[in-house]
């Protein structure tokens, strides 16, 4: 059973994600963070708790407070400090040029995918994951 957590500050989004991984019946929701800020402090908090670490992140770029791109150049630290391997994948509703060539250079990165995540988009990302 892979442990998820959703970064998103979008309810509808928030509510399809969780209908999708009931659907799958193969992983377990973690968490939902409505922020950047909010997930750092979450991850900063818990990072020596792998018990309460996903195994899989699905990240929105476009959030109030700390977007994505924010989060991952913050999480880069973080990360160094979590033995636990730990996949993210960017969910957004932007097919922007910039946003996926950045994508590209990020090594923390594991794929970018458009919203709303799919059943079986998510079976192949936890397929991957195996």
């Amino acid at each position: 059973m892979f442990k998820l957590t959703l970064i998103e500050d979008d309810e509808v989004i928030v509510y399809l994600t969780k209908k999708i991984i009931k659907e799958s019946g193969n992983s377990e929701l973690l968490n939902v963070l409505s922020n950047g800020k909010r997930a750092l402090e979450y991850f900063e908090e818990n990072v020596k708790n792998e018990e309460l670490l996903p195994d899989i992140i699905f990240l929105d770029i476009s959030m109030p407070v700390i977007d994505g791109w924010q989060f991952l150049d913050e999480f880069q630290v973080i990360k160094n400090k979590i033995t636990k391997p730990i996949s993210i994948y960017i969910t957004t509703s932007s097919i922007s040029h910039s946003d996926i060539e950045r994508e590209k250079k990020c090594n923390l990165i594991s794929d970018f995918i458009i919203k709303p995540i799919t059943l079986e988009n998510f079976n192949n990302i936890i397929d991957s994951c195996n």
